[in-house]
Parts: structure tokens; sequence; C-alpha cells
């Protein structure tokens, strides 16, 4: 599995620390999350048959009951339409195409990289900063994946450890087991 090339990686995974960076505190940043792998996956989600995109369910196996996440559900046509459209673009295909043509975030990740520049990661913060503010349309796309793949079940490949929920003292799918009235309080 894996869509983007191994310069495009590196870069993404500078980039990724520059938005959600490790912290003295504990966070231990966007890359060591695993937010690479999360992206990357994302962007080749039609590499597997089903799809990486709805994880199974009703339960992680977490908190007890069955590991439902672990097995990815087919998508009905219109889902796999609009997925493939988001993620590949329109690409021409008169079905994606309803509203006019459409870049998809395949698209978007390549030229966004590749404006970035591949030394990137060698970059000070503030020169890293200004790249990623040049574009903001690619910095907030991947800003929004960059947090998806810190906080989100760890099945879709990021939240390594589930170190993202640890992070920011989140205590994860709880089903089955459900919150105590102490959780919900805040108390917990």
């Amino acid at each position: 599995m894996g869509y983007l090339q191994a310069h495009e990686l590196r870069t993404l995974a500078a980039a990724a620390d520059r938005l959600v960076p490790p912290t003295d505190d504990g966070h231990p940043g966007a890359a060591a999350l695993g937010v690479v792998d999360y992206i990357d996956g994302l962007l080749d989600a039609f590499s597997t048959d089903p799809p990486r995109i709805w994880a199974g369910g009703p339960f992680s196996g977490r908190a007890g009951g069955d590991t439902g996440f672990v097995r990815f559900m087919d998508l009905s046509s219109l889902e796999e339409l609009a997925w493939r459209t988001r993620i590949e673009g329109s690409q021409g295909i008169p079905e994606r195409e309803r509203m006019g043509p459409i870049t998809g975030w395949q698209a978007q990740y390549h030229s966004g990289l590749s404006a970035l520049g591949a030394d990137f990661g060698d970059l000070d913060s503030d020169q890293q900063t200004a790249r990623l503010d040049a574009d903001p349309e690619f910095r907030d796309l991947l800003y929004e994946h960059v947090v998806e793949g810190c906080y989100a079940a760890p099945e879709y490949g990021g939240n390594r450890n589930l170190d993202g929920w640890r992070a920011i003292d989140f205590p994860g799918d709880v089903q089955p087991r459900g919150y105590t009235d102490a959780e919900v309080e805040g108390r917990a």
C-alpha cells in the first residue's frame, strides 16, 4: 500500500510535524503518530478491496466485543463515485464532472508537496511556515488530514499505538463498555 513517492513521504512527514509538532509536555507529533501512513493510505484507498474508506463495526475490540473495525466495508456505487472523485479527481469522466472538473486529493498532494520542496525538512520553522502559507488551500487540506491521522481510529493508519488519544486524554472508543457517569461529567 502506498501512493506517494519516498521524497514526497519525507516532505509530508516534515510538513505534518510543522502543523502538529512534538511537544515537551508529551505530544509525540504528527509524524510519530503515523500521519504519513494515514494520508498515504487515504490517497491509495482504492488499491484494496474493499477500499479503506469505512471501517466495519460495530466495535473495535479495544473495550470488548468483536474486532469489526479491522474489516472495511463495501461501498455503494454512489459512495464509490463520490470517494473516487474526491481522491482521484474527475479525470474527464462524465459521472465525476456533474459540477465541473475536480482536482482530486492525489493531484493536490503531488503539487502541494512539490511546491513545499524536497528541502522542506531542512528549513527552519519560519521558512517552513512561509512555504505552507504560500498555498493556503493545500495547507488547510493537509491540516485536516493531519488532524484526522493523529486522532482517528488507528485502523485507518494513524494514531499509532493510540498515542494520539493518550496525548489529549481521550479514552478512545469504549463500546460496548460505554462511558461511566464520571467520564460523561468530565470528572474521570
